[in-house]
């Protein structure tokens, strides 16, 4: 996956066609297009492979499961053009290994704690031990909260020289200044993007907040 902006767009739009509109508008703007299963639950998993013919694409399927199932899983996004899939680390070794073997050239991240209130409930307290675990396993990355940024640094400490891609700017209250300066290397952006009139603007924003930093 690229990194010349340090910007992936969350697009949970739930109409297909806007969905198409919205990322030609921004693929230049953006690294990514991570998609969970809003979109793909309303416009079918092909859109994976028309989103990967305009950019690199992020299934955010957050899989939690046996080993068996998450690499099933793994295989048909991989197999549908996903250049990435996140998956869950508090499944264990077993389950976030499989996932790096299904995915061949495709990266694998792991969520080591949530950016809602909720994620500080359970996966909080565990984060710096996913990351090391991650690590072990062979996993690309990891997603850290930008509305969080004592979150990153804990994973970026436990984790030097894998990539931490930070959800929760915008809508949510992180800020993309912050998640760098943290040690993030890319920021996550959902409804601020794709909800606004114009998205493209919108992105551009966000990018050049983020290239003063890099």
């Amino acid at each position: 996956m690229r990194r010349e902006t340090g910007l992936i767009l969350a697009l949970d739009e739930t109409d297909g066609e806007k969905a198409v509109r919205i990322a030609e508008s921004v693929s230049d703007t953006v690294d990514a297009i991570k998609i969970n299963w809003p979109l793909v639950l309303s416009a079918g998993p092909e859109m994976i492979t028309r989103l990967s013919g305009i950019s690199d694409v992020i299934c955010d399927f957050k899989v939690a499961d046996i080993p068996n199932t998450v690499r099933l899983i793994v295989e048909e996004s991989v197999r549908r053009g996903a250049s990435a899939i996140i998956v869950h680390a508090f499944t264990g070794e077993d389950s976030l290994r499989e996932a790096v073997s299904a995915a061949g050239k495709a990266e694998i991240f792991a969520v080591t704690e949530m950016s809602h209130p909720g994620g500080m409930m359970f996966t909080a307290p565990h984060a710096r031990e996913m990351a090391e675990l991650g690590a072990k396993c062979g996993v690309a990355g990891f997603i850290a909260p930008a509305t969080r940024p004592d979150a990153i640094r804990t994973v970026r400490s436990a984790a030097r020289g894998l990539k931490i891609l930070s959800p929760g700017v915008g809508a949510q209250g992180g800020s993309a200044s912050s998640a760098i300066s943290a040690g993030a290397d890319y920021v996550i952006v959902g409804r601020a993007i794709y909800g606004s009139d114009d998205p493209k603007s919108a992105a551009s924003l966000i990018r050049d907040e983020i290239r003063r930093l890099l």
